[in-house]
């Protein structure tokens, strides 16, 4: 899918009429890998540059301490031309503005539509331990897959905390280490031990599984949403 360039509403001739069409052209895509159940990168995409539009019309300071690193330096002293030219010309701030209204209204919708696809991806999932949890589950192991195949994903998760205004995150990175094939003679269990077997560095490791009872795609949605769930449901339970 081709995104929206950072500042594509202050790109080239500023008219309403050109923006309008780009934009719609863009949002079409978006929404048709929703149809598809898709969500990622389109969802975090559009919610950027609504985000972006927003800031810039609001407080251009704000944009730069927001965004420093999608943003170059040459496109930064772009919007502050732009923002120079918005104060003498007042045909331009209206055109702008109207770019800008317009089109934030547009992405909201289109938001909306994704945030409820992810919530309900999100409650079809289900988080449960592979055996005894250690206190320590900053990293560990995660097997992924749907409750109507038996393939399962493994992926190694490692957690860590940033602070971003004066309020701490968590953030997760994974690595895929293999896919393995449940049956009832091999268990969640049995590939947690075949992992500590194989695995040295982690002798004791945190296992969850996590199972949807939604089939969609897994890269793009079941996997990013897998990975959010997991930091909140291990934040919860208190690690």
């Amino acid at each position: 899918m081709k995104s929206l360039s950072e500042t594509w509403f202050a790109d080239g001739c500023i008219d309403f009429e050109l923006k309008k069409y780009t934009l719609l052209a863009y949002l079409q895509e978006v929404n048709k890998c929703f149809n598809e159940h898709k969500l990622y990168p389109q969802l975090a995409d559009v919610i950027f540059h609504y985000n972006n539009m927003v800031a810039f019309r609001e407080n251009k300071k704000y944009l730069q301490e927001q965004f420093p690193k999608r943003f170059t330096g040459i496109q930064l002293q772009q919007l502050q031309l732009l923002y120079e030219q918005m104060i003498e010309d007042d045909d331009l701030m209206s055109e702008l503005e109207d770019i800008i209204h317009y089109a934030a209204g547009k992405m909201k919708s289109t938001i909306s539509s994704g945030a409820e696809l992810y919530e309900f991806v999100e409650d079809k999932l289900r988080i449960s331990p592979v055996g005894i949890i250690p206190l320590e589950q900053a990293e560990g192991y995660f097997f992924l897959g749907t409750s109507d195949k038996k393939d399962t994903r493994v992926y190694y998760y490692r957690l860590s905390i940033f602070e971003k205004h004066d309020e701490k995150y968590r953030s997760i990175k994974t690595s895929f280490i293999h896919s393995w094939y449940r049956s009832v003679g091999y268990t969640y269990e049995s590939i947690k031990h075949e992992l500590i077997r194989n695995r040295t560095e982690l002798p004791n490791p945190a296992v969850y599984a996590i199972e949807s009872a939604f089939p969609c795609p897994v890269d793009e949605t079941l996997l990013p949403v897998a990975k959010r769930s997991l930091v909140k449901y291990i934040s919860e339970n208190g690690a």
